[in-house]
């Protein structure tokens, strides 16, 4: 276990004592830890959406169009 010393400002600490009284938390530590947790969760590692899954999947059965080349790729795509 890694021990640190930091500096909060007060908003940190008042945030700090609500995590700890809602997840019934000993100490400052374990409700650091478990922010930690969440942020690691929710903006890490987001799940993907059970929607999108599923259009990624319908899409990746789709028949693909070959192209073959630029040229021909302009040709089949040009937006006049």
């Amino acid at each position: 276990m890694v021990k640190a010393m930091v500096d909060i400002d007060e908003h940190a600490n008042r945030i700090l004592n609500i995590v700890k009284a809602k997840f019934g938390l000993h100490d400052k530590s374990e409700a650091i830890n478990v922010m930690a947790i969440q942020y690691e969760e929710e903006v890490l590692e987001p799940e993907l959406r059970p929607e999108f899954v599923e259009e990624m999947k319908r899409i990746e059965r789709e028949k693909s169009i070959k192209v073959g080349s630029i040229k021909n790729l302009r040709k089949r795509y040009r937006s006049e």
